[in-house]
C-alpha cells in the first residue's frame, strides 16, 4: 500500500517532520539540494541525493530504497520534481510545501554536515 496518492503527494513541514520522525518513522526524509546546500543545513536523519545526480539516472541512497520518501529542497520547486521523477520510477513519494526555507521558519531543527545548527542557504 501507498501512503501517497496521484494528486496528494503535497506536504507541509508538519506534516512532513511527523511522517519522518520519531522511533519508527513511516517515511523518509529526501533532502534533493546540491551538497553545499545539504552541507550547511539540513533536517536531522535527512537523506541527501541531489535532484542534479537524480535526473542523470542516480540510484537512491540505500536508505531511501522501497521506502515512502518525504522530498524537501530550499522551496519546493525542485523537491516538486523530484517527487514525479521518483514517483515515474515506481517511488512512493510526495514533497515539502515552501521547502526547507518553511520547515526553518516553523521552528523545526537544522544541522550542519557535523551535526552543529545549520543554516539554509
Amino acid at each position: 500500500m501507498f501512503l501517497f496518492r496521484k494528486g496528494e503527494q503535497r506536504l507541509s513541514v508538519d506534516e512532513a517532520r511527523a511522517l519522518t520522525t520519531g522511533e519508527s518513522p513511516e517515511a523518509v526524509l529526501l533532502d534533493v539540494r546540491e551538497k553545499s546546500e545539504w552541507e550547511a543545513g539540513h533536517a536531522p536523519g535527512a537523506v541527501h541525493a541531489s535532484l542534479t545526480g537524480l535526473v542523470a539516472g542516480a540510484a537512491l541512497p540505500p536508505a531511501a530504497r522501497r521506502r515512502p520518501l518525504v522530498v524537501v529542497c530550499r522551496s519546493g520547486h525542485r523537491s516538486r520534481q523530484a517527487a514525479e521523477l521518483l514517483a515515474a520510477r515506481g517511488a512512493d513519494a510526495g514533497d515539502v510545501k515552501g521547502g526547507m526555507n518553511a520547515w526553518a521558519a516553523a521552528g523545526h531543527p537544522v544541522v550542519d554536515e557535523r551535526g552543529n545548527s545549520g543554516s539554509i542557504t
